[in-house]
């Protein structure tokens, strides 16, 4: 294994030139947006508005429950049409808040203005983080205030803005890079000033020259570095990255934190300059909606809360082969049984694929080929995890380890039998959870 990648990993079809040259586009505001409670982990947080109610962009509709939560703020001015149960992009229909726009878009007072932020120490960039309701935006959308709040015992000396963007199709942080590098650079500042941190590493796949050549200046600027890294999924992923740019190995069950080490996506880093300087909770985020199922494949500047169906249809609409719909990329994405799923904090983006692209999984035996634990990069062993897991033997799959899995999808992309690998993961995972929250 050669210095600066890591062990396992597949090589699909990137299929990033479909939209990676799309300069970013505003969408226009839909006629309602959606907006789910449930987008960060850990607690959602509770509704402060009712139906009926005025609100103006940026005013707080829900309060955070708890350290590991976080505010959510109306993503545009109007009225509050309903509070319901709604499809999300998990999968599920949970609650939400419709907001039928004005027309407006006023944003409440005291935001939207200026700020000397210079003289804010850590608790207060901390402070401004959490209120602005900032999570990972990569996808897991983890609290941004609780990763900048590491214990005393476990330093860090090293931040990672993450702009690997991995995931096939998906070009939405590709974009950012190219267009926004001095907002990303500087909001990087601020989390590395939260943190006392002044080895600052941007990793960047070598598969976006453009994105590398805009970051380089405005890194270098504040003395921060540049990685160009091998291109190989899953590079993106918290572990494989820090090994790749460190050599440093996070232990199994532990954290990036335990060995030093913070991983911020560069979105999160955009949206904490939003925050920061200008004042702005994150109301909107950069979606890339691609595929050859779509008509004209876009990067988009959209509103927490636009439908699918309303950014697609931004988008030119869908094409008549199209066959699946999925939240996120191909490899860890969610297939959408709704187009009226709405854009939320983590929500990247969107993929449609055709009938003749769209796997359809067939769940055969597993004939101990080997492939996947040649692929995998977290060294499992998927194909035994996938028999104990269909078979029910959920103590079997956390003795092998389940609960360590990525999730990144290498085993069921190289599986000659195309079994349902992360399904059955996901499964033995809830199941190993609920006996543990049981035997409390």
């Amino acid at each position: 294994m050669k210095s600066g990648t890591f062990f396992g990993g597949v090589h699909p079809r990137y299929e990033k030139d479909l939209a990676g040259g799309r300069p970013i586009e505003t969408m226009p505001l839909p006629a309602r947006l959606v907006v789910p409670f449930a987008q960060n982990l850990g607690a959602a947080p509770k509704p402060v508005v009712k139906k009926g109610d005025e609100v103006k962009r940026g005013q707080l509709i829900a309060e955070p429950q708890g350290f590991v939560s976080v505010p959510l703020h109306a993503p545009t001015s109007g009225v509050v049409q309903a509070i319901d149960v709604f499809p999300h992009p998990v999968g599920a229909d949970l609650p939400a808040v419709v907001i039928v726009p004005d027309g407006k878009d006023e944003w409440a007072p005291g935001l939207n203005v200026e700020r000397d932020a210079g003289d804010l120490g850590a608790d207060a960039l901390r402070g401004v983080i959490r209120d602005a309701g900032l999570v990972g935006m990569g996808g897991a959308a983890f609290p941004t205030h609780v990763k900048l709040s590491p214990p005393k015992d476990k330093p860090i000396d090293v931040l990672v803005l993450n702009g690997a963007e991995c995931e096939p199709y998906l070009t939405a942080d590709h974009r950012l890079m190219a267009e926004r590098p001095a907002e990303i650079v500087e909001g990087a500042s601020w989390f590395a000033k939260a943190l006392g941190v002044e080895n600052v590493i941007v990793a960047v796949e070598k598969n976006k020259p453009d994105a590398i050549a805009a970051m380089r200046p405005a890194a270098e600027a504040r003395g921060y570095a540049v990685r160009a890294l091998d291109v190989v999924y899953p590079q993106g992923a918290e572990r494989q990255l820090i090994f790749a740019l460190t050599g440093r190995r996070v232990p199994a069950g532990g954290l990036p934190m335990d060995v030093g080490v913070l991983v911020q996506n560069v979105g999160t880093c955009y949206a904490a300059f939003e925050a920061v300087r200008r004042n702005r909770p994150l109301t909107e985020r950069v979606v890339c909606v691609t595929g050859r199922g779509v008509a004209n494949p876009k990067n988009v500047l959209a509103r927490i809360g636009t439908t699918f169906g309303d950014a697609i249809a931004f988008c030119g609409g869908l094409r008549e082969d199209a066959g699946k719909i999925i939240g996120g990329g191909p490899m860890m994405g969610v297939a959408q049984y709704s187009l009226d799923a709405p854009v939320t904090k983590g929500t990247s983006g969107i993929v449609v694929l055709t009938r003749r692209e769209a796997v359809q999984y067939a769940g055969d035996p597993c004939i101990r080929c080997g492939r996947c634990l040649r692929a995998c990069p977290m060294l499992l062993n998927p194909s035994v995890l996938s028999v104990y897991a269909e078979r029910l033997r959920f103590d079997e799959t956390a003795a092998h380890h389940v609960l360590d899995c990525i999730e990144c999808g290498c085993c069921a992309y190289v599986c000659p039998s195309r079994r349902p690998m992360v399904h059955h993961f996901r499964r033995a995972k809830a199941e190993i959870r609920k006996k543990q929250a049981r035997a409390v």
